[in-house]
């Protein structure tokens, strides 16, 4: 009988010892299948972003593609002819321009019109001197206005072009760089140096279309 005793009481302190293990073994197990869930609702989320993000940039493109070709390549007669230009816009040197030749009202400040409003567009870069006379030509005078912005401005103390060229025709620009400055060009006067902040009109140009 004592040893009978002695049999239960080992069973019972063995049973007593392997419950903490048991609830051990299920704590973890249903800690893995949190961290399962959880982490497979994350990557399907991350999954929708990322088709949502590539039928956004699919949709951009299209509708890229599709403002070159109606911008290059009217319809006329249910024909398209493209042009290197889009209409509105001078040829020249393999470039196309656009003076903006604005109310007042809505002149902009050397900031406002850099990217003249579109991804493909920003203010006029010079070349050569043929470019510059030939912009310079075009920088009408009117309504009072100091000049056209190009992409022309003062950074670190050194004019610079907008793709992070240096000028290096001083003749170009006879003023000294001024922070805080950009650069107008005035019809048969060239360049001249102006404060950023002012409004003007503004001149753009971009890459012609090879037809």
């Amino acid at each position: 009988t004592k040893i009978q005793n002695r049999n239960d009481k080992n069973k019972k302190s063995s049973c007593n010892k392997s419950f903490p293990s048991l609830a051990t073994c299920w704590g973890i197990l249903l800690l893995i299948m949190v961290l399962r869930f959880y982490f497979s609702t994350v990557l399907e989320k991350q999954i929708a972003n990322l088709t949502e993000e590539t039928q956004t940039l699919k949709k951009k493109n299209e509708d890229r593609a599709q403002w070159s070709i109606d911008a290059y390549c009217p319809k006329e007669k249910n024909n398209r002819k493209c042009n290197a230009c889009q209409a509105g816009w001078l040829y020249f040197e393999s470039s196309c321009y656009a003076v903006n030749n604005v109310k007042r009202a809505e002149w902009k400040t050397w900031e406002e019109a850099r990217n003249c409003g579109t991804l493909y567009d920003r203010l006029h870069e010079n070349k050569n001197i043929i470019s510059l006379k030939t912009v310079s030509k075009k920088s009408w005078k009117y309504d009072e206005n100091k000049g056209y912005w190009i992409g022309l401005r003062v950074e670190d103390g050194i004019w610079k072009w907008l793709d992070g060229r240096n000028l290096t025709n001083s003749s170009w620009m006879n003023q000294p760089p001024s922070d805080g400055h950009c650069a107008v060009s005035v019809q048969d006067e060239g360049f001249k140096s102006v404060s950023c902040a002012e409004k003007n009109p503004w001149i753009c140009n971009k890459k012609a279309l090879s037809v």
